[in-house]
Formats: structure tokens, C-alpha cells, sequence
């Protein structure tokens, strides 16, 4: 059993969770993913690794209550432990076996759109410790659903912030601002790490493809199974098809087929429906599962 140590909501059904497991704490990096089960009845969830504290022996994951899956973890509090939260999975950031060195005379840019910021907190920070400062952008609906941003700030060299209904920072797409930093104020950029909605990712590399500067995606979002057994988080990458969980979750975002990952993900909405319409209403049931 893996216990809750902290539980915030941080954001319109978005949640803060500091998990207590001294073991994936101690071998998780940047780009690492977990599968955590609630309960014996519940389905294996993969989520990015945020953050961690390895003196505590904790993992910090950050999560939005989407679905029915999702609002089963939302239900736990402080005190409360998960059944399962085995990791760390997939690959690390390619940024790990870069030479540090070289790293230090690149120019690099992340853009985060609204969950996006919690997997790309790590890397980030990983950058800072090392003595290096990325330009940042983050981007949201509002400036409610906007996470991390004092954490992300202080890490960053530029720091830019912008919402859909210009409640913080610039009423713009992140798309806009990487436009006018590229072309207005002739900034360069050796590379791009842009973590999100699939459709922002799609228009972030139509951009920096347009001004060949080398773009990193992660395709997170697609995993299911965390094994590359259920084939649901396939992509075609480069003509080839490729397993997010096992060949990424990182992959060149030029290579990416977006149109084919946009068409597939919209095949299950109804499904979905469904099942978050039954979850919200057995309620009782699912107390029932915790005592």
C-alpha cells in the first residue's frame, strides 16, 4: 500500500498528490511515468512523475479528475493509500544523456499547456540544478487553471504566461508568443520541449518546423496499459508505429502523425461518457470499497 502524505486541490479538479514510495522516489527521473492502481476493483492508471523528494522517499504526481478512473483517485484523501504505484516506467528525457556541457551553450524552450506543466516541472528543474535556465511558456484556459507557476518561475531565464480568456498574462496561444519571440524579437532556440493538449502540440511543431528548430513532444496522454501490451497508445512516428510507454513517452514532435492520434482519440468519447455517468452514480459503492 503506498500512502498519501499530501493531498491539494490545485486547480478546477486538478489535484496535488505527494505519494510515499521510498523505492520508485529513489530510481524516477525526469520523463518517468507510474501506474497506480486505488483499489483491488479499480483500473491501472499511468500518470507523469512531477516531482520527487527522495529523503522522504516520496513521489509527487499532479492529476486532473477527468474521467471515471481519475475521480476514484480524486476520492482519496491524506492518510488514505493506493493499492498499487509501480515505476518508474518508460524513458527518461533524452535531456539526461545530453553532455552537460553542450547543454549549457544551447538556448531551450518549454511550452506547457494546462496539465502539461507537471511533467515538464522536472525537467526543468533538473536544468536549474545544473546551472541552466530555459525560457518557459505556459499556457491555460483561465488563470484558475494555470499550476505550478511560482515553482516554474523562478527556475525559468524568460517566463511567459498566457490564457485563452486573458484572465493572467497575454490573451494569446502559445503558439502566437513562440511566434513573435522567433520572428518579432529574433530569438533563437536550439531546441523546444512542448508537453500538452495533442492539438496545441500539433500547431507548437507546425511552428518551430516552419523555423527548424528541433522539437520534443510527449505523447503521455495515449498510455493505457504502461506495457506496450494493448497497442492503445501506438503512434506513427516517422512511418513507423511506435508504443508511447515503451518507445517513448518522449518522441521528435516533426515525426509525429498528430492528425492520426487526433482521429483515433475521438473513436471512445461516448464510452467515456458512460462510464463517468455510471461512476457518479454509485457513490455509495465506491465508499463501500474503501472501509
Amino acid at each position: 500500500m503506498y500512502k498519501i502524505l499530501t493531498k491539494k486541490n490545485i486547480a478546477p479538479e486538478t489535484f496535488y498528490m505527494e505519494i510515499e514510495a521510498p523505492k520508485v522516489a529513489k530510481s524516477a527521473k525526469p520523463g518517468h511515468f507510474i501506474m497506480v492502481k486505488a483499489d483491488e476493483q479499480a483500473e491501472r492508471i499511468p500518470l507523469t512523475v512531477c516531482d520527487v523528494d527522495t529523503k522522504k522517499g516520496s513521489v509527487t504526481i499532479i492529476f486532473k479528475a477527468v474521467g471515471a478512473s481519475t475521480e476514484l483517485l480524486a476520492g482519496f484523501d491524506e492518510g488514505d493509500s493506493y493499492l498499487d504505484f509501480a515505476g518508474p516506467l518508460g524513458n527518461e528525457t533524452e535531456l539526461l544523456s545530453e553532455d552537460l556541457e553542450d547543454l549549457k551553450t544551447k538556448k531551450i524552450m518549454f511550452i506547457a499547456g494546462g496539465i502539461g506543466a507537471a511533467p515538464v516541472h522536472p525537467q526543468i528543474k533538473w536544468l536549474y540544478e545544473n546551472g541552466i535556465k530555459p525560457d518557459v511558456i505556459l499556457g491555460a484556459r483561465s488563470k484558475d487553471n494555470l499550476i505550478l507557476l511560482s515553482e516554474i518561475e523562478k527556475m525559468a531565464d524568460n517566463f511567459y504566461t498566457v490564457t485563452d480568456d486573458g484572465s493572467y498574462g497575454r490573451k494569446a496561444l502559445v503558439t502566437e508568443v513562440l511566434e513573435d519571440l522567433i520572428v518579432k524579437e529574433k530569438k533563437h532556440y536550439d531546441l523546444v520541449i512542448t508537453i500538452g493538449p495533442l492539438l496545441m502540440m500539433k500547431f507548437v511543431c507546425l511552428v518551430t518546423k516552419k523555423h527548424d528548430v528541433k522539437t520534443i513532444v510527449s505523447l503521455n496522454t495515449l498510455m493505457v496499459c504502461g506495457m506496450g501490451m494493448c497497442g492503445a497508445c501506438r503512434a506513427t512516428i516517422n512511418n513507423e508505429t511506435k508504443f508511447t510507454c515503451v518507445d517513448g513517452p518522449e518522441f521528435d514532435g516533426h515525426q509525429v502523425d498528430f492528425d492520426e492520434i487526433l482521429n483515433r482519440q475521438s473513436i471512445y468519447k461516448d464510452e467515456e461518457k458512460e462510464k463517468l455517468y455510471q461512476f457518479a452514480h454509485s457513490e455509495q459503492e465506491f465508499k463501500n470499497r474503501r472501509k
